[in-house]
């Protein structure tokens, strides 16, 4: 029989059963409630989300890392200048019988094929953040705007978007670039101006289900500006979609720049670029059938151009999975 009291089991030594029941008696609900949580910093929370991301998240941002490294020290990792021209041109790779100092050959002129592979890096890249960022600016800011100002503006600025969105933006891109030049500011702002557009169209959209929200409607009522409202209530608010949107637009800006580079109003020569570097070699596509090495100096540009929009395209995957609340089951 029990009498209310706890009883020693009988295989439980007597000094493990007495300070088990310190324990219980030392425990209180009120200090567990009561206790101070430590948040984790925002590089303990970084970390802990890297170490949950997929292979192919940590392949996207490896690759990435890697051709931001080449685009930044590209003057330091080229052995040869960026329009060095050489005696023989066209040699093959080392591997396949050229010199050892070109080790993927030389062009139609003579210049190292691997210098321009590094060159274009900083280039190509280089333009493309470059532009990306200037969309997201223009495109982010109206968007903003048109979203908090729902009146005339709002209207003229959708208008004005639709009419752009229309036309097809390379078919409009080389138009534009035909009037005012391929030079690289002209590329830049064009490319801007036209991808803005879809940045505009996403900012209002996830913008416009924020405005209507009662704390952006308390700093209206307490006189807040537009520009305050604008950075501290709803732009921390819509910032995934943002960011995951970024990834994408880096991708097709970089694409465009590669493609007008290859229909030869991109970025000009001797400024190296992987667009026009697989103009330069596609001349010998047709001969591939009698020799596959020929393809080479086109297939390197290419095969550049298209890991890295693979590799953005993995790490913009992972962001939206990991930012849209849902969980693996």
């Amino acid at each position: 029989m029990s009498n209310g009291k706890d009883t020693q089991p009988a295989n439980v030594p007597a000094d493990e059963f007495a300070a088990s029941d310190d324990k219980q008696e030392a425990y209180s609900a009120v200090a567990e409630a009561g206790a101070v949580r430590v948040r984790r910093s925002r590089w303990e929370r970084s970390r802990i989300a890297l170490s949950k991301a997929p292979a192919t998240a940590w392949f996207g941002m490896i690759v990435i890392a890697l051709y931001a490294f080449v685009a930044i020290f590209a003057q330091v990792l080229a052995p040869y200048g960026e329009a060095q021209i050489f005696a023989k041109a066209d040699l093959p790779w080392a591997m396949l019988g050229g010199q050892p100092e070109h080790f993927f050959g030389t062009d139609q002129i003579g210049r190292d094929v691997l210098t321009r592979l590094i060159y274009g890096a900083q280039n190509t890249i280089g333009i493309a953040l470059l532009t990306t960022l200037l969309s997201f600016l223009i495109g982010g800011s109206l968007g903003l705007i048109a979203a908090i100002n729902r009146s005339w503006l709002d209207q003229i600025l959708s208008r004005g978007v639709d009419v752009l969105m229309s036309i097809p933006s390379l078919i409009f891109a080389l138009m534009l670039l035909s009037i005012f030049g391929s030079s690289i500011p002209s590329l830049i702002g064009i490319i801007a101006v036209l991808d803005s557009t879809r940045v505009f169209r996403l900012t209002r959209s996830v913008a416009g289900n924020v405005v209507v929200m009662d704390y952006v409607e308390a700093a209206k009522l307490r006189g807040e500006g537009l520009g305050w409202i604008m950075r501290k209530e709803i732009l921390p608010n819509i910032m995934p979609p943002l960011v995951a949107e970024f990834g994408l637009r880096f991708s097709f800006v970089f694409l465009t720049i590669a493609a007008l580079s290859f229909l030869g109003l991109g970025i000009q020569p001797p400024t190296a670029a992987w667009g026009s570097m697989v103009r330069d070699g596609s001349r010998f596509i047709q001969f591939v059938a009698f020799d596959w090495t020929l393809a080479l100096p086109s297939l390197l540009p290419a095969g550049a151009v298209a890991l890295l929009t693979v590799a953005v395209n993995f790490v913009v995957d992972w962001f939206l999975h990991k930012t849209s609340g849902l969980r693996d089951e």
